[in-house]
């Protein structure tokens, strides 16, 4: 197939987005090869290849429609969006799907024992971050006037630097604030890792497999949690038996040969299904209970 006619999509090339991203194209079916460099995967059973580049980049390769697809963090997304529209630029990319995995916080964190009282407290204080833009607009909607102190890496040192007060940083298991001698005291932003796709028209050879690519991406998302159940239940159990299947819609009845009291059950259920789940439906009658995973499921 003709280069130009090939899905181009965008991922971290290492980082916390990066195994979970390519995990999630092979479960959408994707086979593929590594280039030489490392920095190209290309699809052998869809017109689809992958860069692997910075995260920050991601955007720009959208917004210049080098690329028609990335995955990226909300927070890198966002960040983007309010840089272009300070330089006047309108942003051409649009996030159309929110992924379960990369989840994060821009936080506020103070040096250890540092008092703070919220947003105003921080009137006159210096704050580093790697995210301006995101900061800014936040301390302009609560009307505060800080120094914003943008850095490009290693925030969390630098109010033993002397460099800044304190720091909005990305958070997500904390140990690196506590490793530092901070604490969290504010969320900015909460993030996780999107889809986000160029605007533009898509080649009509192209459009197809887009659409289907964004479709098992939905696909996958649904079941990531997902288990199907298989059980045996007397008629008049029914309605308790299907109040307590988690997050399913209309079980499947199906009659059992040899018997008109018992039936068997099939049912999606879009949540955890834990052992009390089970017992509770043993306890309502239910028998022959059978939990499996969910690989795929297309609505």
């Amino acid at each position: 197939m003709d280069k130009h006619l090939r899905l181009k999509l965008a991922i971290q090339k290492s980082g916390r987005l990066t195994d979970n991203s390519l995990d999630l194209l092979v479960r959408c079916g994707l086979k593929y090869s590594r280039g030489k460099d490392q920095l190209l995967c290309f699809g052998e059973n869809m017109p689809l290849d992958v860069l692997l580049v910075r995260d920050d980049d991601i955007p720009d390769l959208v917004q210049e429609d080098v690329c028609d697809l990335g995955i990226v963090g909300q927070n890198v997304v966002e960040e983007k969006r309010l840089a272009f529209e300070a330089r006047g630029i309108s942003p051409l990319f649009d996030v159309v799907t929110t992924l379960d995995y990369g989840r994060c916080r821009l936080c506020i964190a103070v040096p250890d024992g540092q008092p703070y009282q919220g947003a105003a407290s921080l009137a006159g204080k210096r704050i580093a971050t790697t995210y301006p833009n995101i900061l800014t607009r936040w301390l302009r909607d609560r009307g505060v006037e800080a120094q914003v102190v943008t850095l490009s890496g290693a925030v969390e040192i630098a109010p033993r630097l002397g460099r800044a007060d304190l720091i909005c940083d990305l958070v997500s298991t904390g140990n690196t604030l506590t490793a530092n001698h901070l604490r969290e005291a504010e969320t900015v932003l909460e993030s996780q890792a999107v889809v986000i796709r160029t605007p533009k028209p898509i080649a009509p050879e192209k459009r197809d497999w887009l659409h289907r690519l964004l479709a098992r991406v939905d696909g996958v998302q649904q079941v990531k949690e997902s288990k199907y159940i298989m059980l045996h239940a007397p008629r008049e159990a029914l309605p308790m038996i299907a109040r307590l299947l988690p997050g399913s819609e209309h079980p499947t009845i199906v009659p059992l040969e040899g018997t008109d009291e018992k039936v068997a059950v099939h049912a999606v259920c879009r949540e955890n299904v834990f052992w009390e789940t089970l017992e509770a439906l043993k306890a309502a009658g239910a028998s022959a209970i059978l939990v499996l995973p969910v690989e795929k499921m297309l609505p």
